[in-house]
């Protein structure tokens, strides 16, 4: 316990809490000493007395954030003309907190950097004065089609530039903490070294209200992230206007961040408010104006902040001083302040580091911009906005520059000062940021034998998802590959049969265990181990999907391959996690979703919330998602094989893949010869009965069309053939490219009779092969939502049990003679 330094005070001030409790009853002290422990003082957590001495030459530093101030305003300005738009003001507010970290914290190679997506053309801007893009490039801006630069970080538009994607806003904060939590795991677990990596995530205020962005702070404080900072930028406005306009959401975010165990800092007022704060009246003032009112004093006259703010105190200023002050000098404006802030995060041990920031939105832009609630949709400046730019900048730019009535944008020149000293900060500090790099070194095929296991079938009955499983299991025990897997699970292996993975791959902690486990004397004891492998995430589906991106990506990230499979319940994934899917694609991310318990009726008893007949269906519309829907063991098998060499083999490429496996034990079946082309490209013919009608089935639909088949030949003496589509969305999306014959048309041909789909899905699943269907089509599935009961009931209720089928199929042949 620290050493009292004053215990009379102490005692003064337990008395006085004693005295409330007794008075206002206990919730009233809880919430006063709640108060005390979450909050500080309405001022900067770094005086202006302590800042460290500045490293840098600032004179140069306030001419090149001028440069690149001057030429997002112009991209941005110049694409209005054709419609394009863009935000001004995000990165006007932000422009410092990106260059003191360009010119002195972001280490090239080590570090990631999340960068607030509204403000991409600030950071195209730098990256034009560093002669890492050209004009032109800068004139097609948001004009992809014709190679210009993406609106937002795009790593899949840019594959040389962008590292993480940030818009939809909340994905960057809660992967940014994955991202620092990967570092560590990677680390600790001997893969690399990553003590030198940071991790910086750029938000804005208004963001802090997604859930995502706060989802997974308490993650980062548990497992000590010293590794990642927060920068909030509070220019205390969003879309629409204030983001706490009654209240004020510095001090909320530093109670939320506080009462999780971050480390807050607060960078809020510039150099100008120091002789004004030494009044204690003023401070509190500070603390309890709305942020609504005090973007108001940040637009308004000095007699009217005289009058509002300052009455009753003696103020040493005059109003045009206070309107410069109150309307303009803040923390985020001043590289020192900057500078302190950043330095006071990195030195902090133990816990990761929030700096919340006060700028004002549209800083620089001029009167109409600044601080108005209107600005972020504010997409151009005028003529004469642009030569008042000019002049408070200081720039050398002519009015005859003008005369196209476009803004130009400007260099100062590769051989001027600005541009070396910006080459010269970055190479010391390692290389350009943002930059993704991707040093592909193709892993080993793993051995045979893993894959043999399946193909040899089953006669005991197994689930396709206990499959998928014992083959991963054996993956990861492959002497040069092993180790790179990656299981993510949201608390629920032991539903999938994995708590065999336990004892040997261990569950990942840094704490490793500080405690007996109840089960320790059994075989499949639960072990957690700073070492561990399996990243048991709890109950997070958002979680989980952020741990597997930055494990999807690491390949790039780290220059590490790592081989995450991600398993969950099928109805919790693609239907709550879907955007954060969409942004795996756009990292480029590689690895296996795998959807477990999958189908709307194979979770017997469990209803509608948890049975799934549409994740195929929007798995389909991600184009970098490959998603299987297997019925065998061996079809499961054969898939990660051809995973692992498309995204892990020589050619490396930017796929995902999304198996849908299912709880429902079957015989599994020897593969047969031949088959292999067809499980990849989507379709073969598993079962030959005649051909008087054919049954295409997918998943655990196969084994009812098998059971209909016999039910058809027996009892109506019809031969129908069963086939085993273990993807419908390839299958369409072979069609949609093929310029010749497609692979569905190639994998029928010579047959006749009308074609039955059947599948656990919603209709809509099977039914995006039908254009390429010659022939009468019926489909039969699983529309509408779930519900509890046995797999047998519910299956006649949507009418996907054998003897529905069998009517399905007797009905299109009989149709058919007509």
């Amino acid at each position: 316990m620290e050493e009292d330094l004053d215990p009379q005070e102490t005692a003064e001030w337990l008395e006085s809490l004693e005295a409330v409790r007794r008075a206002a009853g206990p919730e009233r002290a809880d919430y006063l000493l709640k108060r005390l422990a979450t909050t500080t003082r309405y001022i900067n957590t770094v005086p202006t007395s302590e800042e460290p001495g500045y490293p840098g030459d600032l004179e140069l530093e306030e001419r090149i954030a001028a440069y690149d101030r001057w030429n997002a305003a112009a991209m941005i300005t110049r694409g209005s003309r054709l419609g394009l738009g863009g935000h001004l003001a995000t990165y006007a507010s932000a422009a410092w907190l990106y260059e003191v970290g360009f010119n002195h914290f972001f280490q090239g190679g080590h570090d990631q950097v999340y960068f607030q997506g509204h403000a991409s053309p600030g950071i195209y801007a730098r990256a034009f004065l560093e002669g890492r893009l050209s004009e032109a490039q800068l004139d097609l801006f948001r004009r992809e089609p014709e190679g210009g630069l993406p609106s937002y970080p795009h790593p899949r538009s840019m594959p040389d530039f962008w590292q993480f994607p940030t818009v939809s806003m909340g994905l960057g904060p809660l992967n940014a903490i994955y991202q620092a939590r990967f570092n560590r795991y990677l680390h600790n677990r001997g893969i690399k070294d990553t003590s030198r990596s940071h991790v910086w995530a750029f938000l804005g205020d208004g963001e802090m209200d997604e859930p995502e962005s706060t989802a997974a702070i308490t993650l980062a404080a548990r497992e000590g992230l010293d590794n990642l900072t927060f920068v909030i930028n509070c220019n205390l406005q969003r879309l629409d206007g204030p983001v706490r306009g009654n209240t004020r959401i510095v001090q909320e975010l530093e109670g939320v961040f506080r009462g999780a165990g971050w480390h807050v800092v607060k960078a809020l007022w510039g150099r100008e408010w120091d002789g004004l704060l030494g009044s204690d009246e003023l401070v509190a003032r500070l603390g309890e104006v709305p942020d609504g009112q005090f973007q108001t004093f940040a637009a308004s006259t000095g007699d009217y902040i005289r009058e509002r703010l300052f009455h009753g105190l003696d103020v040493p200023h005059s109003d045009e001083d206070l309107r410069r002050i109150v309307g303009g000098s803040r923390a985020g404006h001043e590289p020192q302040k900057v500078y302190a802030a950043y330095r006071r995060a990195l030195d902090n041990r133990g816990a990761p580091t929030v700096i919340l920031v006060q700028t004002v939105k549209g800083w620089t832009l001029g009167a109409g911009i600044e601080a108005r609630n209107a600005n972020h949709q504010m997409k151009k400046l005028t003529q004469d906005e642009f030569r008042a730019l000019r002049d408070r900048l200081g720039l050398p730019v002519p009015d005859e520059a003008f005369d196209d009535g476009l803004p130009p944008y400007i260099h100062p020149g590769p051989d001027s000062p600005e541009a070396r000293y910006a080459a010269e900060r970055r190479r010391a500090l390692g290389g350009p940021v943002p930059r993704r790099t991707v040093s592909h070194t193709p892993l080993p095929a793993p051995g045979e034998a893993p894959f043999k296991a399946l193909e040899k079938g089953s006669k005991q009955p197994v689930a396709t998802t206990m499959a998928f499983v014992r083959l991963v299991k054996d993956l990861m025990k492959e002497p040069e590959t092993g180790r790179r897997w990656v299981p993510i699970v949201p608390d629920e292996a032991r539903t999938f049969g994995m708590e065999s993975l336990f004892p040997t791959a261990k569950i990942y902690s840094p704490l490793g265990q500080r405690y007996e486990s109840v089960d320790r004397d059994l075989l499949l004891a639960y072990k957690e181990a700073t070492e561990g492998q399996i990243l048991l995430e709890g109950i997070t589906e958002a979680g989980s999907m952020a741990s597997f991106t930055a494990a999807a990506s690491s390949y790039a990230t780290h220059g590490e391959a790592m081989i995450p499979f991600y398993i969950f319940y099928s109805m919790f994934g693609w239907q709550r996690t879907g955007d954060q899917m969409w942004a795996l694609a756009d990292q480029l991310g590689r690895g296996f979703l795998v959807g477990a318990t999958a189908g709307r009726t194979t979770m017997t008893g469990e209803g509608l919330q948890h049975a799934d007949g549409h994740s195929q269906l929007l798995a389909s519309a991600n184009p970098a998602c490959l998603a299987y829907d297997p019925a065998f063991a061996y079809e499961v098998g054969t898939i990660v094989r051809e995973g692992l060499r498309r995204m892990y083999g020589p050619g490396g490429e930017d796929v995902f893949y999304y198996l849908t496996v299912y709880n429902e034990p079957m015989p599994q079946p020897a593969m047969p010869e031949g088959v292999e082309e067809g499980i990849l490209r989507g379709i073969y013919r598993y079962s030959d009965g005649g051909g008087q009608a054919h049954l295409l089935a997918s998943g655990t639909a196969i084994h009812w069309a098998l059971d209909a088949q016999r039910l058809l030949r027996e009892e109506y003496g019809l031969g129908v053939d069963v086939w085993s589509v273990t993807s419908w969305s390839e299958l369409r999306r072979d069609a949609m490219a093929t310029t010749g014959v497609p692979y569905i048309r190639q994998a029928l041909a010579g047959t006749e009779g009308p074609v039955i789909a059947v599948s656990d899905w919603m209709r809509a699943v099977p039914d995006q092969i039908s254009p390429w269907i010659d022939r009468p089509w019926t489909s039969l599935g699983t529309d509408g939502f779930g519900l509890s009961g046995t797999r047998e009931a519910v299956r006649r209720h949507f009418g996907v049990d054998p003897r529905s089928i069998a009517e399905a199929v007797l009905k299109a042949v009989d149709t058919g003679r007509e």
